[in-house]
């Protein structure tokens, strides 16, 4: 998925490529997507792969994060399990007497018999999306610690650090060009590896069969076995990227905006119960849960009018919650004003697929507001997927492995990329500091209009609504015209 030769097979390493081999090349590669897709993914490759590899590697460290935080915080996440746990408000009378100066804002009850219970709080000396929560043991109702809390899947700080690094380099807002610029190109590098890949999979002899993309051919040696593995884990790792690259681009600055506005005018938002009790303002959705990754938080809640009663009321709403069919680990949102209902929804929890929902009220225990999770619209269903599986908790540990493996096979591809362009640079002269040679020149005036002017029409599409690909995109034509003008400047002097 990074860079590939334009050089025939049979080249001899360090040799620059011919223009073509036959006189008849030329005109059977002219309608084809061949030329243009082999220049783009050298330009692509040897100045965006960069970016891709450093995503790479923190995506390796972010995809197995989670299990790194079970393991180092396990003190705070795992108790013994004992007797019946305590009363839900018990547990979080006790949280509240270690942090009376905080506002308690949600109770999340531990999902399994091993697990703490947290209680949330909102502190205005942490960052956007942050919380902090008290850990306390279900059953004995005593806390066994505090920490801040990022996110809706309540990340700590290791895998919070992790987070970050992946996700713009602790460089703040001007870090996210990186990731988005990763995120933006990576399938049309993929895409346009896999055009090479096929072109050069069908001339093979007797091996035209589909199947065939997934097997490197071992028989060659150097460059070309370089090239074959370089093809090849592209191919196996090519789903998993471009599901990346997508829920990657919904979480970046400029074109994650106008993914939102798609999804906007398409109705595919994520929706909300709404918390706003009968003969109140209606326009009261749930607090939005704080994002992760690349997201941002939901607004800060202020402290219940009267915190103690609030309390009291949190176990007749998980009562009812369960009993409505919000069976999977939640977190309860306490209402700050005397007419809204408490929010109850399922967490991002590994191996949990559902984000059902209800609103009830405290007093009556009576459910105001109700969302399944089955009736949330197709793409907000896909996109939620989507970004767990980004965050490896679809599948829990299974699913942190294969993005792991699928992060070392992107790896590898890069690599092998890169010493391949370096191989491809001219050495006849005794030159060693030379760089690999761009494929040739004019591919897209030579290419029929049949072809040409759809793919400037979708380029000029794709750079208006991924604006980092259409502004690396001119770039590149820059940086092509000046080497043209520079080589014809050469060829005349």
């Amino acid at each position: 998925m990074s860079i590939i030769d334009a050089s025939p097979p049979d080249t001899e390493p360090g040799a620059p490529p011919p223009e073509s081999s036959t006189p008849e090349e030329p005109t059977r590669r002219r309608n084809g997507l061949y030329p243009l897709a082999m220049r783009l993914h050298f330009y692509a490759g040897v100045f965006i792969a960069p970016f891709i590899l450093i995503a790479a590697i923190t995506g390796a460290l972010y995809a197995i994060s989670p299990t790194l935080e079970s393991i180092v915080s396990r003190d705070l996440l795992q108790v013994d399990p004992s007797d019946a746990p305590k009363p839900l408000s018990e547990q979080i009378n006790a949280a509240v007497a270690t942090q009376p100066n905080l506002a308690l804002v949600a109770v999340a009850p531990a999902p399994g018999s091993q697990d703490t219970t947290r209680v949330i709080f909102s502190d205005p000396s942490l960052g956007e999306s942050e919380r902090r929560a008290v850990f306390v043991n279900p059953y004995t109702a005593q806390p066994v610690g505090d920490s801040v809390v990022y996110g809706s899947s309540g990340a700590l700080p290791m895998r919070t650090w992790i987070d970050q690094l992946h996700r713009d380099l602790h460089l703040g807002e001007p870090g996210r060009i990186y990731s988005e610029l990763a995120a933006s190109w990576l399938w049309i590098i993929a895409l346009g590896g896999l055009v090479l890949w096929f072109r050069r999979v069908r001339s093979r002899r007797n091996r035209n069969s589909a199947g065939w993309l997934l097997v490197p051919d071992r028989s060659q040696g150097g460059r070309g076995r370089r090239l074959n593995w370089h093809g090849a884990v592209g191919v196996w790792i090519l789903p998993v990227v471009l599901l990346l690259s997508a829920t990657g681009m919904t979480w970046s600055t400029y074109a994650g905006e106008n993914i939102t506005e798609l999804r906007q005018q398409l109705s595919w938002t994520t929706p909300a119960v709404s918390t706003a009790l009968p003969g109140a303002d209606p326009q009261s959705p749930a607090p939005a849960a704080s994002g992760d990754h690349h997201h941002g938080g939901g607004p800060e809640m202020p402290a219940p009018a009267d915190p103690s009663h609030r309390i009291a009321q949190v176990d007749r709403v998980y009562d009812v919650a369960r009993a409505n069919g919000v069976t999977e680990a939640v977190e309860i949102s306490v209402p700050a004003e005397p007419g809204k209902a408490f929010a109850v929804k399922e967490r991002r929890m590994p191996g949990v697929y559902t984000v059902d929902a209800v609103a009830v009220e405290g007093a009556t225990g009576t459910v105001t507001d109700k969302l399944a999770y089955a009736d949330w619209p197709l793409m907000a269903k896909l996109t939620n997927w989507g970004i767990q599986f980004h965050m490896g908790l679809m599948f829990g540990l299974l699913n942190q492995l294969l993005l792991l493996v699928v992060m070392i096979g992107l790896i590898t591809v890069i690599v092998r990329g890169y010493l391949m362009w370096w191989n491809r640079r001219p050495t006849r002269d005794g030159s060693r500091i030379a760089m690999g040679r761009a494929p040739r020149r004019g591919v897209l005036r030579k290419t029929s209009p049949w072809l040409a002017v759809p793919l400037v029409a979708t380029a000029l599409v794709v750079g208006w609504f991924v604006p980092l690909v259409g502004l690396s995109l001119l770039a590149f034509l820059t940086i092509d015209l000046v080497i043209g003008l520079v080589g014809r400047v050469r060829a005349t002097s």
